[in-house]
């Protein structure tokens, strides 16, 4: 009932995201950006998007082995994409990070409590990743100019050497594998700004700072469980980040929709590794 009641809130805090985002735009505006999509930078944005998860299969990886998980590249990549299956699509049932935990402890036989620990380590990671590069990136964008951002920025900055600090004195269990870790989620983190830069091009689009500033903040708030999937928490990110800086919203939300689209597209994948049998 009290997991039934989270989903109903989660689904209605994304519809009424969506609907804000939807009656604050040009309508008219957004129809003309989506028909002028390229669809040679869409399909760039789709292979960059799928290499960012690759890698980021390979960095958890290094997390399972750390546990003493011998689970080949592939089939952990297959196990990858499967959960991000069910994280999109079956957002109320099983997650994919909990499928990805069941599954494990159920054929290496390792305590539940490591699984998850290390699964929590992979999305932190990626997290920190993301302020990191939010802080770098807002330096050289419009949003430089708005001082208490600029603050922001700056704190931001120190988040990736703090985590470090953290990470080996408090997780002694993964820390051999602590470099190479945040090296891969710097690198899953610039596969994705390099699909989002191919989906502004796409769009035909200029601010190129502005878009990939916002796209990563709008990562970082999509994080938060308070709604599916993110959808409408992103959307609403690039509605306000814009209008802060006087810039037609329409745009942030096609952004959205395309890269929703190419999420959706690429999670389908997971599809065919269903039973489990890999």
């Amino acid at each position: 009932m009290k997991k039934s009641l989270i989903l109903l809130l989660k689904i209605a805090t994304s519809l009424l995201l969506l609907w804000f985002v939807v009656s604050q735009i040009d309508k008219e505006a957004f129809q003309t950006t989506l028909q002028k999509i390229n669809i040679g930078w869409l399909l760039g944005a789709l292979i960059a998007f799928n290499l960012s998860k690759i890698v980021s299969a390979i960095r958890l990886n290094y997390y399972f082995r750390d546990l003493g998980i011998a689970l080949g590249q592939m089939s952990n990549l297959k196990l990858y994409y499967l959960g991000m299956f069910y994280n999109l699509f079956l957002p109320g049932g099983v997650g994919g990070d909990g499928y990805k935990v069941y599954w494990l402890h159920q054929r290496y036989a390792i305590k539940v409590k490591s699984l998850l620990l290390a699964t929590l380590l992979d999305r932190v990671s990626g997290v920190v990743a993301l302020g990191f590069l939010s802080a770098i990136l807002l330096f050289f964008s419009a949003f430089a100019a708005m001082s208490h951002l600029l603050t922001i920025s700056m704190v931001l900055v120190g988040i990736l050497p703090l985590y470090w600090a953290i990470h080996r004195h408090f997780f002694t269990l993964f820390s051999t594998s602590l470099s190479v870790t945040m090296l891969l989620a710097l690198v899953v983190q610039l596969l994705q700004l390099l699909s989002a830069l191919s989906i502004v091009y796409a769009m035909g689009a200029s601010a190129l700072f502005e878009y990939l500033t916002v796209f990563l903040v709008s990562s970082l708030v999509s994080v938060l469980p308070l709604t599916i999937g993110g959808i409408g928490a992103r959307e609403f990110t690039f509605l306000y980040a814009f209008g802060l800086i006087a810039l037609e919203p329409s745009g942030g939300v096609v952004f959205c929709l395309l890269f929703f689209i190419l999420t959706a597209l690429s999670s389908l994948i997971g599809l065919f590794f269903i039973d489990g049998k890999f």
